[in-house]
């Protein structure tokens, strides 16, 4: 299935970033740095296919350069928290060809940015392991029509009831900033998302694939699916060298009961749609005036026997003794199997599919808390890690007086926005504050063992159901109108006539001579 991740994010001169540096690492080109005098190059990056500058009608050509269009980005931001370019992974399907990826890529952002304006520089990533992906970079200026940077924001002064500018006390006019284009709007992340989602659908189609992407979270698409963990790098380095860790256990049960949970509504829908069609077989044979009892499962299991008996009727002897002994071990299974479930009409069947579905649902249902709140304590262990490490940067950022420098240090030490964000999250959770890392490792053990005791009665839900489906494949085999019932007899396999053909003229050969004249003289 197409993968739906994508990821946005600012180049940020306050994070010590650059856009020069990051067109040079998602192209694998030389590039110079005009505003830190360096070259960027990244000669172990690897699997660039294809790497491509789009450019609105009123940039200047000389743009269509790569080392010219960032450096001239760069040049114009002057202050030293400017926001120097947007970045954008996204996550190419590889059920599209190869060949068509650039177009993909190339469409949206004519679409989306080139027309609005943005200088836009792509390049698409594939190793060949499955995860052909597209590096974008946007410019966050826009141009007049001669080509030259406009402003981000411009000021605009507050007015009064009367239309009249504000005076404050300090004697300035009371103003605010308003941006000039609105590309930072976080509406344009919903938009980008979802336009991206329907481009990707639309090239799925156009290849005939049956695939189609869904940019939505499970929760908005209405769907019982519990979202796996984040693992992050320690994690995944751990798992990949065969450690197991709490997350990955977790992820690992996850899973398990989605894939469960799945096939379990899968074999409930389409068994239900079996009972509604053996339901209207049963009304057309009473309107018949046929044999009620000809609807009950057994009868029909019996019946079932019989047309595979006389489908066989030109196979070998060996080969019919082999098919008949074959189904009397299935259909007998299936017999005990009805009858230690009580199921001998389409009644009960129906009844069965239905209390199963409950089942699952209700097994589903204790299992989604226990997943909720193992994540809750992955997420209070990692606040709790940022506090730690990012505290003795807050108390600093705490002890600063002056607004502006305190803002500015605060721009420079992403440590406190984590201290922050960690705190936050902490606080909405107070009855974990006393608990140690030890009892909260070991209540989320606790947790993942009783997700896998869970499993166990949805597993043995999902098995009756595969044996519900055997049973329906049998039943229609012996139910005229159905298509399976107008299926074509199978032909013993060519290797198994010869065989038994063999077997034959083996035993001919080694049986007695009085046995063989006898034979003869009964011919006669």
């Amino acid at each position: 299935m197409p993968c739906p991740h994508n990821e946005i994010s600012i180049v940020q001169r306050s994070q010590q970033q650059s856009a020069v540096a990051a067109a040079a690492y998602q192209s694998g080109e030389k590039l110079f740095c005009g505003y830190d005098q360096e070259v960027k190059h990244y000669p172990e990056k690897r699997g660039i296919v294809h790497n491509e500058i789009l450019l609105p009608a009123n940039a200047p050509r000389s743009y269509a350069d790569r080392n010219t269009l960032w450096n001239a980005a760069e040049a114009v931001e002057k202050q030293w928290n400017s926001q120097l370019a947007r970045r954008w992974v996204l996550t190419i399907p590889r059920e599209i060809p190869p060949d068509q990826y650039a177009a993909l890529v190339r469409d949206f952002c004519n679409q989306q940015f080139v027309s609005k304006g943005m200088c836009v520089d792509f390049a698409i990533h594939d190793k060949g392991d499955g995860n052909p992906h597209a590096h974008v970079m946007l410019t966050m200026r826009a141009m007049d029509e001669h080509g030259k940077w406009l402003p981000k924001s411009r000021k605009v002064y507050d007015l009064d009831e009367n239309g009249e500018r504000i005076k404050l006390p300090s004697g300035r006019w009371k103003s605010h900033k308003e941006d000039t284009v609105d590309w930072n709007d976080r509406k344009y992340c919903e938009i980008w998302r979802h336009e991206w989602e329907i481009i990707q659908n639309r090239y799925l189609e156009a290849n005939n694939r049956p695939e189609r992407v869904d940019l939505r979270s499970y929760e908005r698409q209405g769907l019982d699916i519990i979202p796996t963990v984040h693992e992050g790098a320690a994690v995944r380095q751990m798992e990949k060298r065969g450690i197991q860790t709490n997350i990955g256990n977790l992820n690992r049960e996850i899973k398990a009961a989605n894939s469960l949970m799945k096939s379990i509504r899968q074999l409930i829908k389409n068994l239900k749609g079996w009972i509604i069609e053996l339901s209207e077989k049963r009304k057309e044979l009473l309107a018949e005036k046929a044999a009620e009892e000809a609807v009950f499962l057994p009868n029909l299991l019996m019946k079932y026997m019989e047309v595979r008996k006389a489908e066989r009727s030109d196979w070998t002897r060996a080969g019919q003794n082999r098919g008949t002994s074959k189904d009397l071990k299935a259909v007998s299974e299936a017999l005990s199997y009805l009858q230690r479930k009580g199921l001998s009409t389409v009644e009960d069947l129906e009844n069965f599919i239905e209390t199963s579905g409950k089942s699952a649902a209700d097994y589903r249902k204790q299992m989604k808390p226990k997943e909720t709140r193992s994540n809750v304590i992955d997420a209070i262990l990692a606040a709790r890690t940022d506090c730690k490490e990012c505290k003795p940067v807050y108390e600093k950022y705490q002890k600063i007086f002056f607004k502006k420098t305190k803002e500015k240090f605060k721009l420079e030490h992403p440590e406190v926005a984590r201290f922050e964000k960690a705190s936050a999250y902490l606080a909405k959770h107070p009855d974990d504050k006393d608990s140690t890392k030890k009892e909260l490792l070991q209540e989320q053990a606790k947790l993942v063992d009783e997700i896998a005791d869970l499993k166990v009665p949805l597993t043995e839900v999902q098995e009756d159901l595969k044996k519900l489906w055997d049973i329906r494949y049998w039943v229609r085999k012996a139910t005229p109108g159905t298509e399976e019932s107008k299926e074509p007899p199978k032909k013993q396999p060519l290797k198994e006539v010869l065989q038994d053909k063999a077997d034959e003229k083996r035993a001919q050969k080694n049986a007695p001579a009085q046995t063989k004249h006898k034979q003869q003289d009964m011919e006669l």
